[in-house]
């Protein structure tokens, strides 16, 4: 390889990383960051709230008041994170992809000043407004972060760039983990600086990010501006921009050609994106009933019956972080050599293989010495198995699979059901635990089960594919018994040249 080919790889990949940081540090972070955040300051928020309620109104809250005051700070992060992906879509197709997340940080960075105030004010009320405002964040990053990644990215990189996203995610866990630790801001002094350090994210992406281009397909296929779209191509490429990918955009573009952006209600009756749709609604709500959250809630007290002192579980928590960071690398990596179903595929596998042996070990921790060790080699096993496939590809399947004027109602609709069966998980698993006690993880395992099982049957390959290509092969469901809806992509026919306006509001 020449030393100018070289230089022109290296290029292309700090335009893309620098691109794909300065995005996800602000965006997807922010998920995984403020769910971390708030096992630290738990019993402090408690009484917080209880002494409020005593200055207030001389009223001494029943400890079961208290929880479910602390259950409503906590669950109503998924609430402000429904509404946020159901905003999602309209935002990006009014503001674009890269202007929707620097607007996004608007909820953020008022979220942070009310938990930051909350303490002073004497207002557990601010808390939870903030929590809202925090889960509209996040519902809007995890909706168009992984949408302007797969627009943006090359596609034998789209994969492994939409994936980055998940790892931001899992990176945002341990940072989260980190930073509430006493020794840091996980103290009774500093609880409501914790709350609101996620701040800090959001002003790097405010003050980096509009350095970066906008989404490529955004500016041709919505924009209708050429010129714009070659120009953020070859600033992300980092050499003249080829002409096959150009002349993709433009098929699609020639596609979309008159047709408005589809609403998500279209998207149930169009009968030409059922199977996309049922696909990204199963993988959406399979990736938060599968129950990689809920195994969370056991660390402690499996850890506790392993033995580790009450002091030290703090820090070994952190390794579950770890953990599933250190499997969405190892996914990022092998997404685009081992393709999108087989890593799905040995995800949830294995999650069934580790949920069966966690049952067992749960049933017979009191009688055998060892077993707590085993509970909690399957708590590390179960939430790498869920980085290494569910975790990453789930959020890369809208953007791959739907067309530009179907994308962003798609995003709405896998984020929808993803923070709706986030809180139902949430509310039930309490339920789970003591109704079924050790054997809760058994309807996690089914989940698990069903889900490798639809992957095999229903989710086609798109690893390097091309949208027609991966549309033709949807439309053998789709389509059964009618061949003939099925276009094979080297023979479509389309027209270069004319761009329209076809996912402008």
């Amino acid at each position: 390889m020449s030393a100018a080919g070289a230089n022109k790889k290296q290029s292309i990949s700090v335009k893309l990383v620098l691109m794909v940081a300065s995005a996800a540090f602000g965006g997807t972070l922010q998920y995984g960051y403020n769910l971390a955040i708030m096992n630290a300051p738990a019993t402090f928020i408690q009484t917080f709230v209880n002494e409020t309620f005593l200055e207030r109104w001389d009223i001494q809250l029943e400890d079961y008041q208290v929880t479910l005051v602390w259950s409503i700070i906590v669950s109503i992060f998924s609430l402000g994170g429904f509404a946020g992906s159901l905003i999602a879509g309209p935002m990006t197709i009014r503001f674009g992809r890269k202007n929707c997340l620097l607007l996004n940080n608007v909820f953020l960075m008022t979220g942070a000043v009310l938990a930051v105030t909350s303490r002073a004010a004497k207002s557990f009320e601010m808390i939870i407004i903030s929590r809202v405002l925090v889960g509209i964040n996040a519902g809007i990053s995890m909706n168009v972060q992984p949408m302007y990644f797969g627009e943006s990215a090359p596609k034998h990189l789209r994969g492994a760039i939409s994936m980055s996203s998940a790892v931001f995610t899992a990176f945002g866990v341990v940072l989260g983990q980190v930073v509430g630790l006493r020794e840091i801001l996980g103290s009774e002094q500093c609880w409501q600086y914790l709350l609101a350090s996620n701040a800090i994210p959001g002003l790097v992406q405010l003050l980096t990010l509009p350095w970066f281009p906008e989404s490529p397909r955004y500016l041709l296929i919505d924009r209708g501006d050429k010129e714009a779209c070659i120009n953020a191509l070859r600033r992300l490429r980092g050499c003249d921009v080829q002409s096959s990918e150009l002349d993709e955009i433009l098929q699609e573009q020639a596609e979309s050609k008159g047709r408005r952006a589809c609403r998500p209600w279209e998207l149930f009756t169009d009968r030409s994106v059922r199977w996309q749709l049922i696909c990204v609604m199963v993988m959406s709500s399979a990736m938060q009933l599968c129950g990689n959250d809920s195994i969370y809630f056991y660390a402690s007290y499996i850890f506790q019956e392993a033995g580790v002192a009450d002091e030290k579980i703090q820090y070994i928590t952190i390794g579950t972080g770890a953990c599933e960071l250190s499997a969405c690398i190892l996914c990022n990596l092998l997404v685009e050599l081992k393709g999108r179903r087989f890593m799905l595929m040995g995800g949830y596998i294995l999650m069934t293989v580790w949920a069966v042996v966690f049952t067992i070990a749960l049933l017979f921790e009191h009688t055998t010495s060892w077993m707590p060790y085993v509970s909690m080699t399957c708590i590390f096993t179960y939430i790498l198995s869920f980085g290494l496939g569910p975790a990453g590809v789930t959020g890369v399947l809208p953007t791959e699979i739907f067309n530009q004027i179907a994308r962003p109602a798609a995003c709405m609709i896998a984020g929808s059901m993803m923070w709706l069966n986030l809180l139902i998980t949430g509310m039930i698993f309490p339920f789970l635990v003591s109704e079924l006690r050790e054997y809760c993880f058994v309807p996690f395992g089914a989940v698990c089960l069903l889900s490798a099982l639809f992957v095999g049957f229903f989710l086609p390959e798109t690893k390097g594919k091309s949208l027609s290509a991966i549309t033709c092969e949807f439309n053998k469901l789709n389509f059964k018994g009618h061949e003939e809806k099925c276009v094979s992509p080297d023979k479509a026919l389309y027209q270069l040249g004319e761009v329209s306006l076809s996912t402008a509001l």
